[in-house]
């Protein structure tokens, strides 16, 4: 372990900024996972980032596959991108006015999202995700809305619920401070379980409004959708009036130019994006079909503002960043480099006998340490996550920082070299040893 390292990563300046921070945040940090309570220690503080690597506030550098979550696919402060903040900063960085940047950033997204026919900026994914359940009971008239175990999309109060008894009860709030009037709106059922699906709809029949899925599932780590999976719900929610949302927050423009919906070829009737549309300033969008969308003021009744919506410097960012993601073999590249270290996990914790499954879509990846498949929440919370904390503070240990829970995804970026991956790979085999004997 490094000078002035104790568990969990953190350095002797990161401890007394952690120490400060908890005087102001609650748990000393804005955001929960980030407190590192999941993987034990302490989180470090982040000085600087640029391409694959992040440093801390005592000067160690690590091979970073968090990537603000996974909006930083061309790696980070990359040079275009970050003249591009600079140029619109000159000119203001705010207006609360229109300007010709927002229409061209929705130009570049309705390439790539042709069912995304009218769609709205917002500040972030759990905007987009909460705007898009609003429009979806504006436009069905309808309350109920389905989502699935283990999903997670923003913290709005109707998305933080479980379900009740077999999933067809009144939902549960998963969170104080969430009314049980609006939690009994929300049906949580099993993720890749058709059949659930439509015995709910059966069951609450013409009363659910939509379902909201992570096409991909990225939130309890990475989980494939199953053959039949996404057709399924489409066809369900197509025979029973209902809207069908597709959550690509972690997958639009990362496991596929038009995301998840491109790689599957299913057409959802909304979609919601996150930060990667805005080269990962703080911003979203949803949009859909023409007719639910002019739904939404000023043109119908379905309100939804925001002051800082199409902010320029996010607007400016995301030109930038999907003009550069339109390059010949970029998602080639990602794959490759996807593949190469999903492998490499694979192959670690196969040398020193951990059960562990790698499960992986493109450039989007989790290891979980578990012997059994992972195909929904209930085999997700099979893994180790005590096993993963070993292996995580000494991965980073070896300069590789990893999502700070079994439960996240990995993300691999443009910017990361095979000297990168091989270094990776190397650091997870002698990581994979210390957690076998743990």
């Amino acid at each position: 372990m490094g000078e002035g390292m104790k568990e969990g990563g953190a350095g002797e300046r990161s401890r007394q900024l952690f120490q400060e921070a908890g005087r102001y945040f609650p748990g000393g940090v804005n955001s929960p996972v980030r407190a590192f309570r999941a993987v034990g220690g302490e989180p470090f503080f982040v000085a600087r980032a640029g391409g694959s690597r992040i440093t801390d506030v005592d000067g160690r550098t690590y091979i970073d596959y968090v990537g603000s979550w996974g909006p930083m696919i061309l790696g980070h402060a990359h040079p275009r991108v970050v003249a591009a903040i600079q140029q619109a900063a000159e000119a203001g960085t705010s207006y609360g006015a229109p300007t010709e940047r927002e229409t061209r950033l929705a130009q570049l997204v309705q390439a790539a999202f042709p069912g995304m026919e009218r769609m709205r900026f917002v500040s972030s994914g759990t905007e987009a995700c909460m705007s898009a359940l609003r429009v979806a009971r504006g436009f069905t008239r309808r309350d109920a809305i389905v989502k699935f175990e283990g999903g997670y999309h923003g913290h709005a109060d109707s998305l933080l619920v479980k379900a009740g008894s077999g999933g067809m009860t009144f939902g549960l709030p998963d969170s104080l401070g969430v009314p049980a009037d609006v939690a009994r709106h929300t049906l949580t059922l099993p993720y890749n379980d058709p059949e659930a699906v439509r015995a709910a709809f059966a069951a609450r029949a013409g009363e659910i409004a939509a379902v909201i899925v992570e096409p991909v599932a990225g939130n309890m780590g990475v989980v494939p959708p199953a053959p039949g999976f996404l057709a399924g719900l489409r066809e369900i929610t197509r025979r029973h009036g209902a809207l069908l949302i597709f959550d690509e927050v972690i997958t639009g423009f990362r496991v596929a130019w038009g995301g998840a919906q491109e790689l599957f070829g299913i057409t959802p009737d909304l979609t919601c994006l996150g930060k990667i549309v805005g080269g990962g300033l703080p911003v979203g969008a949803y949009g859909g079909r023409a007719d639910i969308m002019e739904q939404v003021a000023p043109l119908g009744g379905i309100y939804q503002a925001g002051t800082l919506s199409g902010n320029p410097l996010a607007m400016a960012a995301g030109i930038e960043t999907l003009t550069l993601l339109q390059a010949p073999g970029v998602y080639a590249e990602l794959e490759t480099k996807g593949k190469r270290l999903g492998e490499g996990l694979a192959e670690a914790a196969a040398l020193c006998r951990i059960p562990a499954q790698v499960n992986r879509v493109g450039s989007l990846l989790t290891a979980f340490f578990t012997g059994s498949p992972v195909r929904d929440y209930a085999t997700a919370k099979t893994a180790d996550a005590r096993r993963y904390g070993v292996f995580f503070g000494a991965m980073l240990e070896r300069g590789v920082s990893l999502a700070p829970s079994q439960f996240e995804a990995a993300f691999v970026s443009l910017a990361h070299t095979t000297e990168d991956l091989d270094a990776t790979i190397a650091a997870a085999r002698e990581a994979m040893t210390v957690a076998a004997t743990s």
